[in-house]
């Protein structure tokens, strides 16, 4: 009897720790609004979760530009291996799914799939953003510099924390010196 119990309060645990995970999931904030064109730019990448498609990339940049037909032109590219090593760029293809922030978009590269980018957090003045996946899988912050200051970069990674993220995931990117 007691053994029945211990379980079943173990399997009423583990459905609570799925229902908690999963909203989560869905409760991912983003930032109330987005200007678009004040977001179009270059952005350098400060840290990430590290994905497969980004193995052995240093100097990550992301430039976006509007295109004729509304949606973003996404140019992402990255050194293989060092800071002089040879440059990489995959162009790709973005547009905004939540008109009323205009903080939820959807990214793709290749035909026919795409992925959330979320803008989870963004500086005033957009000097840095925030950019993830409501999975909480992925995760990019971005800086209008190559270097960010340390004591934002861990005010970021507070925010970033507080939006449910595991910070043992996230690594700091190599981005040649200035900015």
């Amino acid at each position: 009897m007691k053994m029945g119990i211990v379980l079943g309060l173990l399997i009423f645990a583990g459905i609570a720790a799925v229902g908690r995970a999963v909203a989560e999931t869905k409760s991912l904030e983003v930032v109330p609004f987005v200007d678009i064109q004040r977001y179009l730019g270059t952005w350098h990448e400060i840290a990430t979760i590290p994905q497969r498609f980004q193995k052995g990339c240093v100097g990550v940049t992301a430039q976006y530009s509007l295109r004729k037909d509304g949606a973003i032109e996404v140019v992402n590219t990255c050194r293989q291996g060092t800071l002089d090593g040879q440059v990489r760029a995959v162009h790709g293809k973005a547009w905004v799914v939540d008109k009323k922030t205009n903080a939820k978009l959807r990214v793709r590269f290749f035909w026919p799939f795409s992925g959330a980018y979320w803008v989870i957090g963004l500086d005033a003045d957009y000097q840095w953003a925030i950019v993830g996946h409501p999975n909480r899988n992925y995760l990019w912050i971005l800086s209008r510099t190559p270097r960010m200051d340390d004591a934002l970069y861990e005010e970021l990674l507070k925010l970033i924390a507080a939006k449910g993220y595991d910070l043992a995931m996230i690594k700091k990117s190599l981005q040649p010196a200035g900015g």
